[in-house]
């Protein structure tokens, strides 16, 4: 509504000056109104559309020195040459903000296309698993940060990796794409999680020390690794330090998945610690696995709080994991404000249940001081 009114702002601005110029004594001038109608739309009308209104602009005040029997005087010739000028600048103006916008949109196209290429989209069914994907960068006009996540069909089974890197921007990115593209290799080498992960922390500490933007001294990545057998009905977790996954049954029944021992985010390796531990849990069908960063449980409300997705999902059913990530995210915005601190991503993995009952297309009402 607000850009529409501002794009008719330049007829308005030379109607009010004809006006203007008609009710006032000769001596006082619309000239304000109609240099100012081709400025505005220069940023904002097309090459065409901009010519056409400083034209207007121009014709309006000879116009209405001819009406005014002004036309012969100094003044109006002025006058005629200041709309004439700044219409002339006015088209100058634009052919520089329309190059300009090409080039940035160019620029933008490249940097998604190359982003993209780092985190691409998994496939909706993988394994013959459900899998869905969400991600929210934090920095404006970036479409990934310093989170990450993957899953790969592998001869183990579907394996999967969330992760977050520390610290935003493009340097985060590089890392991702570090950690990311071990993960695709060794997913389909190492025999077990333990393997796989330290796969990860090798490759980690060999980009570290060759390249200074992964800070070889400081940086570390939590993550978590699953692997679903198939047709098992198992899944099992490596947890490196990062928020607890969820397990959400087809009646509502939701589990954290919480380590039994904490562990050092990869790239803290040489800090020492006790060895990877994985972790095995039932995986039937109809349950939906939840992989997220601490993007989500670290979003906060108007009063400070943070946002507790086990709570805010307890007792709800979804039809599947796109359903479940859409429902969620919206609900985060709703949580926050609309405004994200910290990158965000999400991943959920479900196993199809066989004939699930029409209940499960529904969605129970939730608990009185929840919004979801």
């Amino acid at each position: 509504m607000t850009r529409r009114v501002i794009r008719l702002l330049p007829g308005v601005l030379i109607a009010l000056g004809m006006v203007f110029d008609v009710l006032t004594p000769p001596s006082f001038t619309g000239s304000p109104f109609f240099t100012a109608a081709p400025l505005i739309a220069a940023p904002l009308f097309t090459l065409w559309a901009t010519s056409l209104t400083g034209g207007l602009a121009v014709f309006a005040v000879l116009v209405l020195h001819i009406l005014n029997g002004t036309s012969w005087k100094v003044e109006a010739l002025t006058e005629l040459v200041t709309v004439l000028t700044v219409a002339g600048l006015a088209l100058l103006i634009n052919r520089m903000v329309r190059r300009s916008g090409e080039r940035l949109a160019s620029a933008r196209g490249i940097a998604e296309a190359a982003q993209r290429a780092v985190l691409p989209k998994p496939a909706e069914r993988i394994g013959g698993l459900h899998v869905s994907a969400w991600y929210e960068a934090a920095q404006a006009d970036a479409f990934i940060g310093g989170d990450l996540y993957a899953v790969q069909e592998t001869p183990y089974g579907v394996r999967l990796a969330v992760g977050d890197v520390r610290g935003k921007g493009l340097g985060a990115v590089e890392a991702v794409a570090v950690v990311l593209g071990a993960f695709r290799e060794a997913a389909e080498t190492e025999p077990t999680l333990e393997a796989l992960a330290q796969r990860l922390e090798r490759a980690l500490a060999r980009e570290g020390a060759r390249r200074d933007g992964l800070d070889a001294v400081e940086g570390f990545t939590t993550c978590v690794l699953g692997e679903i057998p198939p047709g098992a009905g198992a899944l099992r977790l490596l947890n490196r330090g990062h928020p607890e996954p969820l397990l959400l049954h087809g009646d509502g029944e939701l589990a954290v998945l919480a380590p039994t021992e904490p562990a050092l985010p990869l790239g803290l390796g040489e800090l020492g610690g006790r060895p990877d531990l994985v972790q095995e849990w039932a995986f039937p069908a109809g349950t939906t696995l939840l992989l997220y960063t601490d993007g989500l449980t670290e979003a906060r409300d108007g009063a400070g709080d943070f946002y507790d997705p086990a709570a805010r999902l307890r007792g709800r059913i979804f039809p599947g994991p796109q359903a479940l990530l859409s429902a969620l995210s919206s609900d985060v915005r709703r949580h926050t404000g609309g405004g994200a601190t910290d990158d965000m991503a999400l991943l959920a993995v479900g196993r199809p249940g066989e004939r699930e009952p029409e209940r499960r297309r529904t969605v129970p009402v939730v608990p009185r001081g929840d919004t979801m």
